[in-house]
């Protein structure tokens, strides 16, 4: 397999960006063979990365420097003709060999099908193990376009593995209503975030202990995000975000997450900016108050 070298993640200079000593791998993956609309978020890894560059370390929140974590950079998963259903296998294999070196994994997409295989390895080292999806659309159909592996039918996937949390989301098709519906799935839209009929506590509740987090960035309002392929209006904060996932942080264990749908020409490099703060921010959630 050939790869390219996308560089370090903040930067960062041995030791804290030592594979061995790391406590997170970021794990690149640039693919978006099934895109609905924009096409370019296999251009999103390379860009947050190049972004990250321009990080602060120090934290003002949580007041230390998050990079003592230690956070290696793995070269970048390039994109592989033969479907996506080998671009979730590949991505399944590196990270259940990352998981047996006992790291946290931070999957950098990339489209969201990719998602499927970070948590097909994640389910097997945590059976109980639940997915906490960050969406402005559902993704829950059966199939789409042809097939049941694409961005539109991931959660639809994920779910037959482990039980599914979707956060933020304000479009879906009517297919995925009726499926919401006669599964007993309980969305938290966006409108009730925003209005405040929902707390975050009522969506740590729905978690078990054990929480994989998936980011599709246009979680986050265009205003703030529009550097996404499906751009949807009427989206959450910055703060929001950030609230929601420290308390998640403090009340579970977080064992892995990744952040897809970055494409970077679709707006302005404060988006690539925004994704690369948001990982190194949740990673110092992850780790807070945990020793080195």
């Amino acid at each position: 397999m050939e790869y390219e070298v996308p560089g370090s993640f903040a930067a960062l200079a041995p030791p804290y960006s030592d594979r061995e000593k790391a406590r997170v791998v970021i794990l690149p993956v640039a693919y978006d063979g099934t895109a609905e609309w924009h096409s370019g978020a296999r251009d999103g890894p390379r860009a947050i990365i190049e972004a990250s560059r321009y990080l602060e370390l120090y934290d003002i929140e949580l007041e230390r420097d998050i990079s003592e974590v230690g956070i290696h950079t793995l070269p970048e998963i390039p994109p592989a003709m033969a479907g996506p259903e080998h671009m979730i296998q590949r991505v399944y294999e590196v990270t259940r060999g990352l998981l047996s070196e006992d790291k946290t994994v931070l999957m950098l997409g990339g489209e969201h099908t990719l998602t499927l295989g970070t948590v097909r390895a994640y389910r097997e080292r945590y059976p109980d193990l639940s997915v906490l999806q960050l969406d402005a659309h559902a993704d829950l159909r059966d199939r789409y376009l042809g097939t049941a592996f694409s961005q539109a039918t991931v959660m639809r996937r994920v779910r037959e593995l482990c039980p599914v949390v979707p956060v933020g989301i304000r479009s879906l098709s009517e297919e995925e209503h009726r499926f919401i519906t006669e599964t007993g799935i309980t969305p938290f839209y966006a409108h009730d975030l925003i209005s405040g009929n929902v707390a975050n506590h009522d969506i740590v509740e729905s978690l078990s202990q054990k929480v994989y987090i998936t980011v599709d960035l246009d979680v986050l309002d265009p205003s703030i995000m529009s550097a996404v392929g499906t751009p949807e209006p009427g989206g959450i904060d910055w703060y929001q975000l950030l609230g929601l996932l420290h308390e998640v942080a403090r009340d579970r264990h977080i064992v892995g997450f990744d952040l897809v749908e970055l494409c970077p020409q679709e707006g302005p490099a404060a988006g690539a900016f925004t994704a690369a703060k948001l990982a190194y921010k949740l990673i110092g959630y992850i780790f807070e108050g945990k020793s080195e």
